[in-house]
């Protein structure tokens, strides 16, 4: 289990470090400040906080010796990430909000930092037979 908890803090900290470049970087080039609806503290938590169920979910798959459903907890978490994606679409930014059309295009590829991270780095993180 350690192994992988330490796989989803990694995996954490490095989606929130995208999610964070990734926010300096939209709002430097659309000039417009998210900062009251996004901000670095709630990127890194919810990047760390996925990852971190993710990894209790492989941690259980793999304590219970249920590793041929891993493909199935990805598939869930792939759905999940997907999900999530409505939140931003479907949110109504007050009128003083300029360019609100933007938030969609910052928040939605966030959504996908984590278990895109994740998955990329699970090789490392595999018990090696």
């Amino acid at each position: 289990m350690k192994r992988h908890l330490i796989h989803g803090l990694v995996a954490g900290v490095l989606s929130a470090l995208a999610g964070i470049i990734y926010l300096v970087i939209y709002e430097y080039f659309t000039m417009v400040d998210f900062n009251t609806l996004i901000n670095e503290g709630a990127i890194a938590g919810s990047s760390i906080f996925g990852t971190m169920l993710m990894a209790v979910g492989y941690g259980l798959l793999d304590k219970t010796n249920k590793n041929k459903f891993i493909g199935v907890l990805n598939v869930l978490i792939m759905l999940l990430s997907f999900l999530s994606i409505l939140g931003p679409i479907s949110m109504t930014l007050p009128l003083e909000f300029e360019f609100p059309e933007l938030l969609p295009g910052l928040a939605i590829p966030m959504h996908f930092f984590p278990a895109m991270i994740f998955f990329g780095l699970e090789p490392f993180f595999r018990k090696r037979v």
